[in-house]
C-alpha cells in the first residue's frame, strides 16, 4: 500500500512512524514545506528565554535520521498545491527548483497543521515583527533579544503561546505587554475569575495585560518603534503576533472535502469525507469528549494521539478516536503555572448542564516542607448526575497533577462521590495528607450536599454578598474594620450577631470560615455564607 503524508511535524510524522511499525510492507512517503520535521514547537517559547539553550534541541529528528528509524522517505521544501482524489494523486512544488510533479497514493494523510494568523493591519512588514511557529520563528527572536535590539516588546495574544513568549522575553530583561481583543487573557480556557486572577500576577510581575484592546498595526522608520491599539500607541522595539493560528488547507480548496473554517472534518476515524483521504494535527477538526460536538484542538498532545489511531486504521484495525477534553497546561508570568481540562462552568451552562462549582485554596505539598506554595483549584460538577465536568487549577507547582487526575475521572465518568477518599500519594515533599485534590473533591461534597452554604468569588463580585455583614474568621484579625470572630470561642450564641442575621464568613483561603458556619448552625444561625477562596483569592471590600 502507498500511503503519502502531508505535513513532516507532529501528526505526519507519528502517522508515518506508527503505521511503518505496524506494517512495514506500506509505502510511506513524507512532503513537508519545510526544512525540518518533527520540531518540538511547544518548546519554542522557551528557547526565547533561553531556558533551551542549543537551537539544535528544538528539533526532534532531522530528515535523514528519521527515514533510518522508521523506514519512511522524506521530502522536505516540497509543498502541496492540489489535490486530485479523482486521480488519487497530489501536485506538490519543490521549493527549492520551483518545478512541480504528481505524487500518487493509495492513502493520503493530510497533516498540513496550522499557520499563524497575521492580521491585515499597517506595518507589519518592518523589522521586528515576529511570530512564533517554527524553530527559525523562535531563532530569530532571540537573536534580536541578545542583540540588544529589543527593550520592550508588545505581545499581541493573550493565549498559551502568547503568555508564555511574554514570559520568557521579561527573563531576558524585556519590558513586556500583552494585548488581546477578548476580555481577559486565556479567553475560553479559564472562567473570568481565574483570567483575572492571572492577570494581576501579570502585573504583579512587570507584565502589563491589557485586555478589550485591538491591535491595529506598527509604525516606525524601517523598525518597529511603536505598536498602535484601539486604546492608544505604545512605544516597542518589537511586536510578537500570538493572535491565533489557522489551518494550511487553502490547496484543498475544489476538492470536495468537507470542512469547517477551513478545518477539515474527520470522523471517529480520522477519515475524511472523501475515500481514501485521511487528517490529523493542526488542520483536522476531532470530536470533544464529553459534548460529541465537532472541537479543534491544536495541539501537539492532540496531533499525536489522534496521529497514531489514524496510522493503526491504515494498518487494518478498527480503532475510533474518543476525542478530546480541553486538556492544557502552561508555564505563566507571575511565577504561576496553570492546568485545566473538561468543561469551565460558563461553557457547562452553556451546554445546559445545572453546573455546580467551588473554588478552593490549598497547600500544594506539606506547608512545612521548604518551597511549599498554594494551589487555586475550581471544579465543576452536573448537580443533577454529581459527575465531574472539569478542573481549572493555579499555583506555582505541579498543577499538571491535578489535571490529569481530573483526565482520568473525566474519561471514566466518575461522579464526585467515587472520588473522596481515593488513596493518592503522600509524603511531605509531594503533597498534603489529605491530597489537594481529594481536599477539593470534599468540599464539592459538601457543597451539593448542603453541608456548607457558600458564596463563589464570582458571585461575590457580582453583588451576590451586598445584604451580608462580612465577619473575619481568620486565625488573628485580618481585615480592617470588619467584626473579628475566633473559631475557638464558638461556644453558644455569639454576643452581637442575631441569629438570623445575613453573616459571609471570611477567612484566609475558605477553611476557617467553614468551621466557623458548622459551628453557627449548631447554634441556630440560619443565613450565614462561606465566601469561598476566602481572602487569599478575593479582595474584600472596605467599607
Amino acid at each position: 500500500m502507498k500511503v503519502l503524508v502531508l505535513g513532516g511535524v507532529a501528526a505526519g510524522t507519528k502517522v508515518a512512524a506508527k503505521l511503518k511499525r505496524e506494517d512495514r510492507s506500506c509505502e510511506v512517503t513524507i512532503l513537508t514545506k519545510g526544512r525540518d520535521i518533527s520540531y518540538a514547537g511547544c518548546g519554542l517559547p522557551y528557547y526565547v528565554g533561553g531556558v533551551i539553550r542549543d537551537k539544535g534541541e528544538l528539533i526532534v529528528n532531522t530528515p535523514e535520521k528519521f527515514s533510518k528509524l522508521t523506514g519512511a522517505q522524506v521530502l522536505t521544501e516540497t509543498e502541496a498545491v492540489a489535490v486530485r482524489p479523482g486521480e488519487h494523486q497530489v501536485e506538490a512544488r519543490n521549493l527549492k527548483t520551483g518545478e512541480t510533479r504528481l505524487y500518487g497514493y493509495d492513502k493520503l494523510v493530510i497533516a498540513t497543521g496550522a499557520s499563524p494568523f497575521v492580521p491585515q493591519v499597517p506595518g507589519l512588514d518592518l523589522k521586528n515583527v515576529f511570530v512564533m511557529r517554527t524553530p527559525e520563528d523562535a531563532i530569530a527572536l532571540r537573536e534580536a533579544v541578545e542583540a540588544g535590539e529589543i527593550k520592550r516588546a508588545v505581545v499581541a495574544g493573550g493565549g498559551f503561546i502568547g503568555l508564555e513568549v511574554a514570559e520568557n522575553l521579561a527573563a531576558k530583561g524585556v519590558k513586556t505587554s500583552v494585548i488581546d481583543f477578548a476580555p481577559h487573557v486565556l479567553p475560553g480556557l479559564l472562567d473570568p475569575e481565574l483570567s483575572e486572577y492571572v492577570e494581576n500576577k501579570m502585573a504583579d510581575a512587570g507584565i502589563m495585560p491589557l485586555t478589550n484592546v485591538a491591535l491595529e498595526g506598527a509604525e516606525g522608520g524601517g523598525k518597529v518603534e511603536k505598536v498602535l491599539t484601539s486604546r492608544r500607541a505604545m512605544k516597542a522595539d518589537a511586536l510578537v503576533l500570538a493572535i491565533g493560528i489557522r489551518p494550511s488547507t487553502a490547496f484543498l480548496e475544489g476538492t470536495g472535502i468537507e470542512m469547517v473554517k477551513g478545518t477539515i472534518v474527520t470522523d471517529q476515524y480520522m477519515r475524511t469525507s472523501l475515500p481514501d483521504i485521511y487528517a490529523a494535527g493542526d488542520c483536522a477538526m476531532v470530536r470533544n469528549r464529553q459534548t460529541g460536538k465537532p472541537a479543534w484542538s491544536p495541539m501537539g498532545s492532540t496531533a499525536n494521539i489522534s496521529g497514531r489511531v489514524l496510522a493503526q486504521n491504515l494498518a487494518g484495525k478498527e480503532r475510533a478516536y474518543p476525542g478530546v477534553l480541553g486538556t492544557g497546561v502552561a508555564k505563566l508570568p507571575g511565577g504561576i503555572n496553570v492546568g485545566r481540562t473538561g468543561l469551565t462552568e460558563t461553557a457547562a451552562r452553556a451546554e445546559g448542564y445545572d453546573a455546580v462549582s467551588v473554588l478552593t485554596v490549598l497547600d500544594d505539598k506539606a506547608h512545612y516542607y521548604p518551597g511549599s506554595g498554594l494551589f487555586i483549584v475550581k471544579l465543576t460538577a452536573d448537580r443533577a448526575s454529581r459527575k465531574l465536568l472539569g478542573i481549572q487549577v493555579l499555583g506555582p507547582g505541579a498543577v499538571d497533577k491535578l489535571t490529569d487526575i481530573a483526565v482520568t475521572a473525566i474519561t471514566l465518568g466518575a461522579s464526585v462521590d467515587q472520588l473522596a477518599d481515593m488513596d493518592f500519594a503522600y509524603a511531605p515533599p509531594f503533597s498534603t495528607a489529605i491530597h489537594p485534590f481529594a481536599a477539593s473533591v470534599n468540599v464539592l461534597l459538601n457543597k451539593l450536599d448542603g453541608a456548607m452554604d457558600s458564596i463563589t468569588p464570582a458571585e461575590y463580585a457580582q453583588g451576590g454578598a451586598e445584604e451580608y455583614e462580612v465577619v473575619d474568621c481568620a486565625q488573628a484579625p485580618a481585615l480592617e474594620g470588619k467584626r473579628f470572630l475566633n473559631l475557638a470561642a464558638i461556644d453558644g450564641p455569639v454576643e452581637g450577631l442575631e441569629p438570623d442575621r445575613k453573616i459571609l464568613l471570611v477567612c484566609t483561603k475558605g477553611r476557617r470560615a467553614y468551621l466557623a458556619q458548622n459551628r453557627l448552625k449548631f447554634y441556630g444561625y440560619t443565613n450565614t455564607k462561606v465566601l469561598e477562596g476566602g481572602a487569599s483569592f478575593t479582595e474584600i471590600e472596605e467599607e
